[in-house]
C-alpha cells in the first residue's frame, strides 16, 4: 500500500513541478503585471495553507483514504478550469480554488505514509518519498516546457488532470484505510496548540517555510532569469529537472542512510547553507552554465533537507494527531512559497534582487535553526 502512496505523491507534486516554467508567462500572456503575476504564483500555497490546518483536522477525524480522495476529486475537476482562463484575475481564481482542494492532499498521504512506516528505518522511507518529489522534479518541468513550447500551455493542465483521474482511481480501488478515529468533533484550533508548541516540529516548520522560500523564488524569477538569456521554457524545464535529478541521485544510493545515521538538524543546516551558495550564483552568474550548476548545488541542498523534515515530523507525532503534524508542517510549507514568490514579485519590480534577498534569508535561518537546536538540547 505504500508503493501505492508513492505514485500518489508523484503525482500530487507533478502537478506542482510541471506549472513552474508555464505559470509566470502563462500569467503575462493573460496580461498580468509583475506584481499580480507573483501574487498569482503565490495564492496556490496561501490557500493550500488554509486547506493544509483544516485538512490536517479532517485526516484524523475522518480517516487518510476519504480525504485523500477529496483533495483528489476537487483537484482534477478545478485543473480543467486553467485553460478557460481568459485574464490575470480569472487565472488568480482557478489557482485560489486550487490551493484549497490540494492542501488536504499531501498531508493525507504523507500521514499514511508515516502510519505505514517503521522508526527504525524512517530516514530511508521517507528518502523514497523524496525521491518520488524528485521524479516529479525532473519530469515535471521538462515535461511542462516542453508540451508548452511545442503545442500550448493549456494541454500542460489537461495532462496533469488526466493523471489526477487515473490516480484518483487507483486510490479507490487499492489503498485501504490505515487509521480513523469515532470522534467526529468539530474543527477546533486549540487541538493544534500542543503541535506548534513541539520543538522538533517547530524547527521542521521553520525549515520547511525557509526550503519553500527558496522554491517560490525559483518558480518566479528563474523563467525571467532565461528570458534574459533568450532562452524559451524548454531552458527553464531544463534547469528546473537539474536539481531533481542531483536529488534523485541521493534518494535513490546508498547515500540515502544519512537520513537515519546522522542528525536531521544538521542535515537540514547543511541544506540549507548550499540552497543560499546557488542562489548567489542565480543573482550574479547570468550564463547558462553558471544557472546549471547553481540548480546542482540547490537539488544538493534540498536533497539533503526534505526527508529529513517529514522523519522529523513523523517521529514527533503519533498516529492520533499525525493528519494535524503534517497539516501544520505542510502550512508553513505553503506559507513559505507565498513568501517567497510574493517578495521575489516585489522585488523584482522594484529593485530586480529576488534570488540575493533569498540567499540572505537561508544563512539567516540557518542560523536561527542551529540556535533553536542548542536550545533545545540544553532543555532535555
Amino acid at each position: 500500500m505504500t508503493r501505492l502512496m508513492y505514485i500518489v505523491i508523484v503525482v500530487a507534486f507533478l502537478d506542482t513541478f510541471i506549472q513552474l516554467p508555464i505559470i509566470t508567462p502563462y500569467s503575462l500572456e493573460l496580461g498580468a503585471s509583475y506584481a499580480l503575476t507573483g501574487a498569482i504564483v503565490a495564492v496556490y500555497s496561501l490557500t493550500n495553507m488554509v486547506g493544509n490546518i483544516i485538512g490536517g483536522h479532517w485526516i484524523d477525524k475522518f480517516g487518510r483514504k476519504k480525504m485523500l480522495l477529496t483533495g483528489m476529486t476537487f483537484v482534477f475537476i478545478i485543473l480543467l478550469f486553467y485553460p478557460l482562463a481568459q485574464t490575470g484575475w480569472q487565472l488568480f481564481l482557478a489557482r485560489f480554488f486550487h490551493g484549497l482542494a490540494g492542501g488536504v492532499l499531501i498531508p493525507a498521504a504523507f500521514a499514511y505514509i508515516g502510519d505505514k512506516s517503521v522508526e527504525g528505518s524512517r530516514g530511508k522511507t521517507m528518502a523514497f518519498t523524496g525521491a518520488c518529489i524528485g521524479i516529479s522534479a525532473i519530469v515535471g518541468p521538462a515535461v511542462g516546457g516542453v508540451l508548452a513550447a511545442r503545442a500550448s500551455i493549456e494541454s500542460v493542465f489537461f495532462l496533469v488532470a488526466g493523471l489526477f483521474f487515473v490516480a484518483t482511481i487507483i486510490v479507490l480501488i487499492f489503498v485501504k484505510e490505515s487509521f480513523t478515529t469515532t470522534e467526529k468533533g468539530k474543527f477546533d484550533i486549540k487541538e493544534f496548540i500542543p503541535l506548534v508548541k513541539h520543538p522538533l516540529i517547530i524547527l521542521s516548520s521553520l525549515a520547511a517555510f525557509t526550503l519553500m522560500i527558496s522554491n517560490g523564488t525559483l518558480a518566479f524569477a528563474l523563467p525571467l532569469n532565461v528570458e534574459a538569456m533568450g532562452q524559451t521554457t524548454e531552458t527553464t524545464g531544463m534547469l528546473l529537472s537539474t536539481f531533481g535529478i542531483v536529488a534523485l541521485v541521493v534518494f535513490l544510493t546508498p547515500v540515502n542512510r544519512i537520513y537515519d545515521q546522522f542528525s536531521a538538524i544538521k542535515l537540514i543546516a547543511i541544506g540549507l547553507s548550499l540552497i543560499g551558495v546557488g542562489m548567489i550564483m542565480l543573482s550574479f552568474m547570468t550564463s547558462f552554465s553558471s544557472n546549471l550548476l547553481a540548480m546542482m548545488i540547490y537539488g544538493l541542498g534540498f536533497a539533503f533537507i526534505f526527508p529529513s523534515m517529514n522523519k522529523i515530523i513523523a517521529d514527533a507525532s503519533s498516529k492520533v494527531d499525525r493528519g494535524k503534524a503534517y497539516g501544520v508542517f505542510y502550512a508553513f510549507f505553503s506559507l513559505g512559497v507565498v513568501a517567497g514568490s510574493t517578495v521575489s514579485g516585489w522585488f523584482a519590480q522594484y529593485l530586480g534582487l529576488p534570488f540575493l534577498v533569498c540567499a540572505i534569508i537561508m544563512f539567516v535561518s540557518v542560523g536561527i535553526i542551529l540556535f533553536l537546536d542548542r536550545k533545545v538540547q540544553q532543555t532535555e
